[in-house]
């Protein structure tokens, strides 16, 4: 008796198979991930799944669920719900409802579950089971990576501010008037000098101890409106004493009318970066950060010139990689900044260049949107 109702039930399972996915994914629907998406990519190996429980029915008992264990379906569903935003209790949702739909499905068409309601359970619970675990395994490495892409942005900007203390007090201590040099401003300044070097160290043994120095993907951005010409201002006034002390002069043409839709933060350290490198490689010259908005009016093309070292044609095509560094200028170093500062650009939805002639100097151009109307996709145009 258990065994014909199992048949019944593998046979109700494949004649109807349609019927049952429709009104399963009716209820699927319901879930807030689900309510907008298409037949395809609900189903996903729903189908598959259907046809291995239609066989399972057919098997002794001890076997059904043994094929689903063995199969990748339920486990890149468990990745591609991640993917769409699905939170986990919504994908335990959905095989619970195919198990709802399938005994409703049996009890209206007069069959008696009896052996077979074991076997839907093993095989639901089976794929259930494999779907859940790739989801928790893809959570855990995109919080990982996330976490290690967040300290590494950090860590990094944190050598800018650092490197300007740095500098402006040793500066000072080197000009101070000896009528000024008491005892007390003596002590001050070596232990200015001191901290700045030691915390120098701490971060830059932080960085090599990070596990993943991927540049980060994804970026929550506060944007507001704002000039722009007081954020530059503040920078160089702020990386004045590194310019002074390579005898190099800083410029601010940026219109005190100019205006971007952008995260004020990370607009600084974008900034910030191209200034320090730019000051970097620059000894008695200029650099300066100029903007205009586009010729198409959707965005602002900002950029920081200066007529430094330049850089060598065959490093321009990967000035931007991860990791990549001057290998003369910066030994050790990790390379962060500018892959940090593109990244930045592109989830601004911008665009960021650069031109360079070794003797001449180099240009970095970057957009961004000049008003909340005008913000595009990755690739605004300049």
């Amino acid at each position: 008796m258990q065994k014909a109702s199992a048949e019944k039930l593998a046979a109700l399972i494949q004649m109807h198979r349609e019927d049952i996915l429709s009104a399963w994914r009716t209820k699927v629907r319901r879930l807030p991930s689900a309510k907008d998406m298409e037949t395809p990519l609900i189903n996903d190996h729903i189908p598959a799944l259907l046809d291995d429980l239609a066989a399972a029915l057919l098997v002794p008992p001890e076997e059904a669920g043994e094929q689903v264990s063995q199969q990748v379906g339920p486990k890149i569903h468990g990745v591609m719900r991640f993917d769409e935003g699905f939170n986990i209790g919504e994908v335990v949702a959905e095989y619970s409802l195919l198990r709802e739909v399938i005994k409703d499905f049996a009890i209206s068409n007069g069959i008696r579950l009896d052996a077979g309601a074991h076997i839907v359970d093993r095989v639901i619970d089976s794929a259930t089971s494999l779907a859940m675990q790739t989801y928790s395994d893809h959570k855990t490495v995109e919080l990982q990576r996330r976490r290690e892409e967040h300290f590494s942005f950090v860590v990094h900007d944190l050598k800018t501010p650092l490197a300007a203390l740095h500098t402006a007090a040793k500066i000072l201590n080197d000009k101070l008037p000896a009528e000024g040099r008491t005892d007390v401003t003596a002590a001050m300044l070596d232990m200015i000098l001191r901290n700045a070097t030691r915390l120098n160290a701490l971060i830059s043994t932080a960085v090599q101890e990070g596990a993943n120095l991927e540049a980060p993907q994804w970026l929550r951005l506060e944007r507001r409106h704002m000039d722009l010409w007081p954020i530059v201002q503040s920078l160089i006034d702020d990386l004045r004493p590194l310019a002074d002390d390579a005898y190099t002069t800083l410029a601010n043409t940026v219109s005190g009318h100019l205006t971007v839709f952008a995260d004020a933060s990370l607009l600084t350290q974008v900034l910030q970066n191209l200034l320090s490198n730019a000051i970097k490689y620059t000894t008695k010259g200029q650099v300066t950060v100029g903007a205009r908005v586009a010729p198409d009016g959707y965005a602002v093309e900002c950029w920081v010139a200066d007529n430094g070292a330049g850089i060598p044609e065959e490093r321009l095509g990967k000035i931007f990689d991860k990791l990549e560094t001057d290998p003369y200028k910066n030994k050790g170093g990790l390379g962060l900044g500018l892959s940090i500062v593109k990244q930045v650009v592109e989830a601004h939805g911008g665009e960021i260049t650069v031109q360079s002639k070794v003797g001449a100097g180099s240009t970095f151009r970057f957009t961004l949107p000049a008003s909340e109307d005008t913000i595009r996709p990755h690739g605004i145009p300049a």
